[in-house]
C-alpha cells in the first residue's frame, strides 16, 4: 500500500488523503518515486465536483497531473536510470486513434476518446510512486532540481506560443508587443517566453503589490495592474491566462490589426462571453484557444526551463505542503501566492 490523494469525481467535499494499491504495472514499466505535485485551477474544479471522471471500474481518482519523480527502476532500453529525474505527460491518445493521435497530436484529439492522468480515466501522479509508459516520461536536466515540476505548465505557454507563431505565417509576422493576461504561474511563465524571444512584455494584473509585479519586473516585463484599456498600448499578441470574460473583449481591443489572441484560462465549465465581430473581421485579428500538450511540447518546455534563472523560476512556487495539508493549497491569497506544490519527498 501507499499514500495518495485522492477524489471522488462529482462528488464534492470528498477529496481526502488514503493507502491505495501500489501502482500498477499496467501503467508502465518505468517505476518512479513521486518528488512533488503541482496544484492549479483544474484540479480545483476536480474536487469541487466539476470536472474530472475516475478510471474505469474504480470509485476514486488520484489526482496530480502536474509532476516530479526520480525514477526507481526502469528497462534498459527505456534510456532512463534510477536517479533521473522526470516528469509525466497528462495525455494519452486515443485507442482507435484519431487522425491526430496516430500521428503524436494527442493534444487536438478530435472524438474525445483521449484519458488523462490525474484528470480523465486514468489515475495521477499524487502518490508515493507511480507508473509510466517510458515514452510518456519527459526526462529532465538534474540542474532543475525541485522546479522541475513546473514542467507541465510550462508545456502549456510552450504549445501556446507555438501555436501564435503558425497563426502568424498567415501574414508578413513580425511581432514586437506582447500583453499577457494575468500574472499567475501560467501568466509568468508566458511572460518568460517572450522575453526570452525578445520582445516587449507587458503583464497585467490586479494585484498591486507583492511577489507578482517583482517577477514581472525582475524579467524585465512592463507591469499593469489598471483594468483600463488605456493603460497598456497597443500589442501585437495577447496571452489571455486568467478566464476573466471582460478581460477577453478588453485583449481583442487591445490587439492591433492582424493581431493575434490566444485564450489559456478560461474554465471547464460555461463561460458566456459577448463579442463584437466588426473589428476582428476587418482588421483581420485571430482568437483562438490552447489547452493541453503534446510530447514535442513538453520538451521545448524543458529546454525553455533549462536555460532560465533557476531562482526567479524557484520564486514561482510560492507554497510547499505535505500531503495532509493539500487543502492549504487552494487557499486564495492573490498578494503572497502563485503556485502551489504538495511536496511528497522533502
Amino acid at each position: 500500500m501507499m499514500l495518495a490523494w485522492t477524489t471522488q469525481p462529482g462528488r464534492p467535499l470528498s477529496c481526502d488523503v488514503r493507502n491505495v494499491p501500489e501502482a500498477d504495472p499496467a501503467d508502465g514499466s518505468v517505476l518512479v518515486e513521486t518528488l512533488s505535485i503541482g496544484v492549479c485551477g483544474t484540479d480545483r474544479e476536480i474536487i469541487t465536483g466539476k470536472y474530472g471522471r475516475a478510471p474505469e471500474g474504480c470509485d476514486y481518482l488520484i489526482l496530480g497531473h502536474e509532476s516530479l519523480g526520480r525514477v526507481l527502476s526502469a528497462p534498459s532500453s527505456s534510456g532512463l536510470f534510477p536517479g533521473d529525474l522526470v516528469a509525466g505527460v497528462v495525455r494519452r491518445p486515443d485507442p482507435l486513434p484519431c487522425a491526430n493521435c496516430a500521428v503524436g497530436e494527442w493534444d487536438m484529439c478530435l472524438n474525445g476518446q483521449y484519458t488523462e492522468r490525474g484528470i480523465y480515466r486514468r489515475h495521477g501522479y499524487a502518490s508515493e510512486r507511480f507508473r509510466i509508459e517510458p515514452e510518456f516520461a519527459v526526462k529532465l536536466a538534474p540542474s532543475l532540481g525541485r522546479i522541475g515540476v513546473l514542467l507541465e505548465p510550462a508545456s502549456i505557454v510552450a504549445k501556446a506560443w507555438e501555436q501564435i507563431d503558425r497563426t502568424g505565417l498567415r501574414t508578413h509576422y513580425i511581432p514586437r508587443r506582447v500583453l499577457v493576461a494575468g500574472a499567475g504561474a501560467i501568466g509568468l511563465l508566458a511572460a518568460l517566453f517572450g522575453v526570452q524571444r525578445g520582445f516587449e512584455v507587458h503583464v497585467l494584473d490586479r494585484v498591486a503589490v507583492g511577489i507578482k509585479p517583482q517577477l514581472a519586473k525582475k524579467l524585465g516585463a512592463i507591469y499593469h495592474c489598471s483594468t483600463s484599456r488605456k493603460a497598456w498600448p497597443e500589442v501585437d499578441v495577447v496571452i489571455e491566462c486568467t478566464g476573466a470574460g471582460q478581460l477577453v473583449v478588453d485583449a481583442l481591443k487591445t490587439s492591433g490589426p492582424c493581431g493575434i489572441v490566444c485564450l489559456t484560462g478560461i474554465p471547464s465549465g460555461k463561460r458566456e462571453i459577448c463579442l463584437r465581430m466588426g473589428g476582428l473581421v476587418l482588421e483581420n485579428q485571430v482568437i483562438f484557444g490552447s489547452v493541453n500538450a503534446n510530447l514535442r511540447h513538453y520538451r521545448l518546455a524543458a529546454d525553455t526551463l533549462a536555460l532560465s534563472d533557476t531562482d526567479w523560476l524557484e520564486r514561482l512556487i510560492t507554497r510547499r505542503l505535505p500531503p495532509d495539508l493539500w487543502r492549504d493549497a487552494f487557499e486564495r491569497d492573490p498578494v503572497r501566492n502563485i503556485k502551489s506544490v504538495i511536496q511528497f519527498k522533502p
